[in-house]
């Protein structure tokens, strides 16, 4: 990929370990990085994310080319792994370290965002009114090592907290056509 082609999209989801797999297996995907943004505290640790003084919240952020795969893309799958009426966190997690925010990189990231969400207001396919905050981007910081890629080194894990947690449920009842 060479860099020109190169964007960055941040998206705040609830637990990051839940973000990564949906958004790494499409095509024009260089990276997909867990990490906390939003806040006050320069290279804060999940322990000080957790404890919600911070002002961070759990958010994955994408490397990609949108030549291969448009942010527009990016922001509907990401709609399809949240909750987008819960301001108050996602499924299990709760607390402003898990509230849903699309954080635009650049003019055009933020009106698709905006439209995206206006969409999927006028859709119908909630009752409440959608929560989700369309914010500037803001430093993001990598989480741990043993974030990265969750799903992939703790699949059995994973796999029983994406289920135990509500996600995957809320998803099936919600998204699947």
């Amino acid at each position: 990929m060479s860099e020109q082609n190169i964007e960055k999209a941040t998206f705040a989801g609830g637990c990051f370990w839940c973000m990564v797999k949906p958004f790494e297996t499409q095509p024009g995907i260089e990276s997909v990085v867990s990490g906390y943004t939003g806040g006050h505290t320069i290279n804060p640790t999940y322990e000080e994310v957790c404890s919600n003084t911070t002002g961070h919240t759990e958010a994955v952020q994408i490397t990609f080319d949108p030549k291969k795969f448009s942010y527009k893309d990016l922001v509907e799958i990401y709609w399809q792994q949240t909750d987008p009426t819960d301001a108050g966190g996602q499924f299990a997690d709760r607390g402003s370290s898990y509230r849903p925010v699309i954080f635009y990189h650049n003019e055009e990231q933020r009106q698709i965002a905006e439209a995206s969400k206006e969409a999927l207001q006028n859709s119908g396919r909630f009752k409440q009114p959608i929560v989700t905050e369309i914010q500037p981007a803001e430093p993001f910081y990598p989480a741990e090592d043993y974030h990265q890629g969750f799903y992939k080194k703790n699949a059995a894990h994973y796999s029983r907290y994406r289920k135990g947690s509500g996600r995957a449920s809320f998803i099936e009842s919600n998204w699947t056509i």
